[in-house]
């Protein structure tokens, strides 16, 4: 599993938004200053995190960003799901069922991964980030 571009800059743009939550909303042009980020790229990471209802948008000249939550209360799975779809190390996990699970040697191994992963990423919080 290789996690991308896109579910690494979800994660900074949330902990970002952890880091300002007692700030007014925080504008992309902002986060993008800061973190070094193309503002076209994050623009469509924030609006599938905002679609997702991870985040609470505003417009206007003070518009912007901010978490609808308290930093613990995001999991990292959560973010990174929105961001990459699924977490799964192989196709056949992520989707639930394989035709060749009961002569596949490797099926349990690839199963007890996407558990690892997802036990590890579902009990760190943004939290734990910041």
């Amino acid at each position: 599993m290789m996690i991308s571009t896109k579910g690494r800059y979800a994660l900074m743009i949330m902990t970002y938004l952890a880091e300002h939550r007692n700030d007014k909303a925080v504008s992309l042009k902002d986060i993008a200053e800061h973190k070094n980020m193309g503002i076209k790229y994050l623009e469509i990471i924030v609006s599938s995190l905002n679609k997702a209802g991870l985040l609470e948008s505003s417009r206007g000249k003070n518009g912007g960003y901010k978490l609808n939550r308290e930093p613990k209360d995001y999991s990292l799975l959560e973010i990174l799901k929105v961001a990459e779809g699924s977490l799964a190390p192989v196709s056949c996990v992520e989707e639930g069922f394989c035709d060749n699970a009961p002569n596949c040697k490797t099926n349990k191994m690839w199963c007890e991964l996407d558990a690892l992963i997802t036990d590890f990423l579902s009990n760190k919080t943004l939290e734990d980030i910041v």
